[in-house]
């Protein structure tokens, strides 16, 4: 059964097709290039063992933006780890219209998300604005030197566009069509066989919310 991460970053999951869209991942497949960009500088060190890790563990390129390239009802899972907010709001209601074609009838997609809760509680307990804002990680300084504008070109930007809490998944979800919706605690899921899918990643900080394709769908 194909099982597919979506935004793995860092975290794919053994056994599984695993996707991103970073930039660093494109330069993969020039992977001269990126070594001399490293060496000039334009890359930081902490950029290149990205690009490194992901030639090393053989991580997919994917813009699910637009597509997630694979076949009508081919996929028993689709997961995805904090990466639902870098999506606006139609971005990622073409992203679900595209897990909804992937996925197989009865099909499972598990998202987990930053949970806005916490942020709001922290402030409501601090009222500390400034703190309050940077946690968000909306926020986006323009380049002002010609290094943080070759990287913005290069990484374009990748602050949060939107941000979610248990209810506002659920209904995003029950809106574009998914069904047996569950906010689902870290370590507890519906996948009947999740592998090495790790159930608490993130778990200080995430809200997970899962959901199936309707049978008939």
């Amino acid at each position: 059964m194909t099982k597919i991460n979506i935004g793995c970053g860092k975290s794919p999951t053994l056994g599984w097709k695993n996707y991103d869209n970073s930039p660093s991942l494109k330069l993969v497949r020039y992977y001269f290039l990126a070594k001399t960009l490293h060496k000039l500088k334009f890359i930081n060190p902490k950029q290149f063992e990205l690009i490194k890790y992901f030639k090393e563990n053989k991580i997919l390129w994917a813009d699910v933006r637009k597509s997630i390239p694979e076949p009508d009802n081919s996929a028993s899972v689709i997961y995805s780890s904090h990466m639902f907010e870098h999506l606006d709001k139609h971005e990622a209601t073409h992203f679900l219209s595209e897990c909804q074609r992937v996925l197989k009838p009865d099909g499972i997609i598990r998202i987990a998300v930053p949970n806005l809760e916490i942020p709001i509680n922290e402030y409501l307990k601090n009222r500390d604005a400034d703190a309050f804002i940077t946690s968000l990680n909306i926020f986006v300084d323009r380049p002002r030197t010609f290094r943080e504008t070759l990287q913005f070109i290069l990484y374009g930007n990748r602050e949060h566009h939107w941000m979610y809490d248990a209810k506002s998944l659920s209904k995003k979800l029950a809106a574009c069509g998914f069904s047996n919706i569950e906010i689902q605690p870290a370590g507890k899921t519906l996948i009947a066989d999740y592998g090495n899918l790790n159930l608490f990643e993130r778990e200080d900080e995430s809200v997970y919310v899962e959901a199936r394709k309707l049978a008939n769908g």
